[in-house]
């Protein structure tokens, strides 16, 4: 198999640019397919990518909370680099909250290289008209632009962010198709899983990017009965509707893969599946053992998350990839593969090498984190992990100490000193944050009293 994908990869034609899938989900527990070992909740649909591919054990985000590690993603960048060290505030006519302009998406990048792009699910990168997927490299949108959303059509009663006077009231307003809002029927994780699939039936004749993020199996919990009697063992009712709410998910993504296949594109079809951080198990019923901690930390359960890559024939199949690889590693592995060079540097690395062989070693010598807020830092170089936050600092051997139980930072001091020095030099290189976040909501709206503008529509 390795000669074989060696050979292909020394005669593939430039031209010949493999279509990109990015599926995310959102606050879903590290436990919660059945490729880490989930007992309670099948995934079936997602366990194929795994199978088909490559599991990558110690796949992280850039950041335990939703809006920065989306800009990580998309960008290929650590978003500290350019100030999205928050989760961005619904404000519309706030240009400045969100991604900034400075940065390249990944759908920018791959339409210079002649692909069709297209982002469905949540944004949660800017509700700026200048911020909107369709100005930031995406030829169509389906979702919308909030943190989060409700799930069920009756909920979405407003007609759009003109409406808004607070914070959460993104969460009810219709759906946008592009620019315009739609009247939506379908269960939240449904629609989006449809519309996925109109865009690579739509599509299938050329390259194309689709960006499907879906909001589940973010609070508010809730399920349609459709899943629900799916899981009638499961006793506790938040951790069922959250198991409904992941298997909704997993319906899509197996008719997806489905779909590659009947349209004979599986095999020129890069597909990856990862979640946005780590899960928050008292506020959704997520698991994320045997990992210490949870969304919001920088202990592995809040970034190290269910991650997997298929490319059938291309890279090896059921096989897990133990050295530690980052979600800015997708932006540049795409950037190689569409052979066009990117805008800005980029943190990530191209993966496709070290899967099949061509390359050996780590594709990372240190991954870094930074919560400004918190004053908190991490930084792993090896199997070594450090954490440094204003009260307790740690440091851990991940290789005999998964579950981060044995802090060895006052007996280890020459290894917590040399990693100091590397996470002190990353610490240079950063931003401050170029916007207030979700935990700055009241002193944004008293900083800004014309945050929502009403008796006027805000176009997006």
């Amino acid at each position: 198999m390795l000669f074989s994908l060696i050979c292909w990869s020394q005669s593939r034609s430039p031209e010949d640019r493999p279509n990109i899938i990015v599926i995310l989900t959102d606050d879903q527990g590290y436990a919660d397919v059945g490729f880490n070992g989930s007992e309670d909740i099948p995934t079936p649909g997602i366990d194929r990518i795994a199978s088909n591919g490559v599991v990558f054990s110690s796949g992280y985000v850039s950041f335990a909370v939703c809006g920065p590690s989306r800009a990580g993603l998309i960008t290929g960048r650590y978003q500290d680099r350019f100030g999205f060290a928050r989760n961005p505030l619904l404000a519309p006519k706030d240009s400045t909250m969100g991604l900034p302009l400075s940065e390249e998406t990944m759908a920018d990048l791959l339409k210079k290289a002649g692909y069709r792009t297209g982002a469905i699910g949540k944004w949660h990168l800017g509700a700026h008209p200048s911020l909107v997927p369709n100005k930031r490299g995406f030829d169509e949108f389906y979702g919308f632009l909030s943190g989060g959303h409700q799930y069920f059509p009756e909920k979405w009663v407003l007609n759009d962010l003109s409406e808004a006077r607070d914070q959460w009231d993104g969460y009810k307003t219709k759906l946008l198709k592009n620019d315009e809002r739609v009247n939506e029927q379908e269960y939240l994780t449904d629609a989006l899983s449809r519309e996925a699939l109109n865009f690579v039936n739509n599509n299938s004749d050329q390259p194309f990017f689709l960006y499907l993020a879906y909001n589940a199996p973010h609070a508010p919990m809730q399920a349609t009965e459709k899943y629900l009697s799916r899981f009638p063992e499961i006793k506790d009712e938040k951790r069922r509707t959250y198991a409904a709410m992941v298997s909704a998910v997993d319906d899509g993504v197996g008719a997806l893969l489905d779909l590659l296949k009947t349209l004979n594109i599986e095999e020129n079809t890069l597909v990856f599946f990862l979640s946005d951080n780590g899960g928050p198990t008292k506020d959704n019923g997520s698991n994320n053992k045997p990992l210490r901690g949870f969304k919001g930390d920088f202990f592995e359960g809040g970034i190290r998350v269910p991650f997997a890559l298929q490319w059938k024939g291309q890279v090896p199949s059921g096989k897990r990839y133990d050295s530690p690889i980052i979600s800015l590693d997708i932006f540049a592995t795409a950037a190689s593969l569409a052979n066009v060079k990117p805008k800005n540097e980029l943190d990530g690395v191209d993966l496709i090498p070290y899967l099949t062989g061509n390359k050996k070693g780590n594709p990372h010598e240190e991954l870094y984190w930074r919560n400004y807020n918190a004053n908190r830092f991490a930084i792993r170089s090896g199997d070594s992990k450090m954490i440094i936050q204003p009260n307790q600092n740690f440091l851990f051997d991940l290789s005999k100490d998964l579950s981060e139980s044995k802090n060895q930072f006052s007996i280890q001091e020459a290894l917590a000193k040399k990693l100091s020095e590397k996470l002190e030099a990353w610490k240079k290189q950063l931003m401050d944050p170029i916007f207030l976040g979700l935990l700055e909501d009241e002193e944004y709206s008293r900083l800004h009293p014309d945050r929502y503008t009403p008796n006027r529509k805000i176009e997006n």
